[in-house]
């Protein structure tokens, strides 16, 4: 086994990229992205073999570093992605009629394009040779659907599963690439929400199996990225409780 064999995770400070990180450490060394190093170093704590794991800290709004920060410490560290689990994500809900062209740039940089760029950088021979293996996008069940307020985020979500897409036919058979489309869960951004107990009654009748928890999320990571999903690739797996099939709701 190669020791420099890694996976990266980005967003993994919190919520589901935290569980994933965590999931994953049981059986992968590990580079955890985040903006926050505070947060991160918690992240690390909580793996298994914490001392194994390494930081990333860039903020992906800046999505014109990411190039040099990242070769720099894929050479520093002498290292070979085998896996790469996009979880990073940037949501702001506001009425299409106020969006400001800033804030809607930034959340495509994150949500999508900060995504295409490193797996641009992962499949350059002369950086990552052919190591890396599996992707796995952390997309939205809002990449299907409409709601008020989330056009921008929508958008990002879309663009981010069309881009899998893409990339499972241009970088297959070598590579496998596929997102995850998770529903609500509880985690600490969704906690003031889920103290509403008006709003909690109606999402839970609209969920058949409850909100979700970030380790359903980990559990379906996981599997893509294992060899049980040697023959699964451009797929958009659902996770979300049967949200998106109950016509009751």
């Amino acid at each position: 086994m190669n020791a420099n064999l890694v996976t990266l995770i980005t967003g993994a400070s919190s919520g589901a990229g935290r569980q994933i990180a965590v999931s994953l450490s049981r059986s992968r060394r590990l580079v955890l992205h985040g903006r926050d190093a505070g947060r991160l170093i918690e992240t690390r704590e909580l793996c298994e073999r914490p001392a194994e794991h390494l930081l990333w800290n860039l903020d992906l709004r800046q999505g014109e570093r990411i190039e040099v920060s990242l070769t720099q410490f894929i050479e520093d560290h002498g290292l070979a992605v085998e896996g790469f689990v996009h979880c990073a994500g940037a949501l702001k809900v506001q009425p299409l009629r106020l969006v400001e062209r800033g804030w809607a740039h930034e959340i495509m940089e994150v949500n999508v394009m900060s995504a295409l760029e490193i797996v641009r950088l992962l499949v350059r021979r002369k950086l990552n040779d052919r190591h890396l293996r599996g992707v796995v996008l952390v997309s939205s069940t809002a990449s299907q659907f409409g709601a008020r307020g989330f056009s921008v985020y929508c958008a990002s979500k879309g663009a981010l599963d069309a881009f899998m897409r893409a990339a499972a036919v241009e970088l297959a058979p070598d590579i496998r690439v596929n997102s995850v489309l998770p529903g609500a869960l509880r985690t600490a951004m969704t906690e003031s929400m889920l103290d509403d107990d008006a709003l909690k009654t109606r999402m839970e009748a609209q969920y058949p199996l409850g909100i979700g928890e970030p380790g359903d999320i980990a559990a379906a990571v996981e599997f893509l990225l294992s060899d049980k999903a040697r023959w699964i690739t451009g797929q958009q797996l659902v996770v979300d409780g049967g949200r998106t099939v109950n016509l009751t709701a």
